[in-house]
């Protein structure tokens, strides 16, 4: 199962730190109270939506680092894509797991799985034990949709604007966090069906 999705800044952001990363978007999946430890179950619902934005701020800040060391470790320059080259920047991304140990942030251990396209970066949570190449193409699945549909690298692109959409791929790609295994004619439906609500 996935425990979580997000999208986050890799890239410096003007208004953060040397180093930070900022969550554009996140969605948990499954009940929170598997990922509480005793003393955090006894917290009010604000405190435990705090504490689930600040693990997920963890795993942005640790994968930022990842992809950052991994940019770094290649060598390549990173070159600006225009409006309408969204598979070209998909191709051309960095990709990588990473294993989260106990406590970071969860009380289990967790893989995190990332895709970074320009300064944005694409992560799934996923438990120890999920197949991690049906994960890597579901990520890729999922990333692609945002970047042809939502014109995520454009200029002024409001991300935060558009979570409603991202709900709707999370719920049809995704399913309750649930990895799915697709055919290919299942597959050719649900991008038609994808293709139509993003028309809208």
């Amino acid at each position: 199962m996935v425990q979580c999705f997000l999208i986050h800044t890799i890239g410096p952001v003007s208004t953060l730190a040397p180093g930070e990363s900022r969550v554009l978007y996140s969605r948990v999946f499954g009940p929170e109270e598997g990922a509480l430890t005793g003393a955090d179950s006894e917290l009010g619902p604000e405190q435990r939506r705090l504490l689930r934005n600040e693990k997920v701020a963890v795993v942005a800040r640790q994968v930022r680092s990842a992809v950052t060391l991994s940019r770094e470790a290649s060598g390549r320059v990173l070159v600006e894509t225009v409006l309408g080259e969204e598979l070209v920047a998909l191709q051309e991304a960095d990709s990588g797991v990473q294993r989260l140990g106990r406590g970071e942030p969860w009380t289990g251990e967790r893989s995190a799985l990332w895709l970074g396209v320009q300064g944005l970066a694409f992560t799934l949570v996923t438990e120890p034990h999920e197949n991690l190449l049906l994960a890597e193409g579901t990520l890729k699945n999922i990333t692609r949709h945002c970047l042809e549909h939502l014109r995520m690298l454009g200029p002024g692109s409001e991300v935060l604007l558009k979570s409603d959409r991202i709900d709707v791929l999370l719920h049809r790609l995704l399913p309750h966090g649930q990895l799915l295994f697709l055919n290919h004619r299942f597959t050719q439906s649900l991008e038609k069906e994808l293709a139509n609500y993003m028309a809208q």
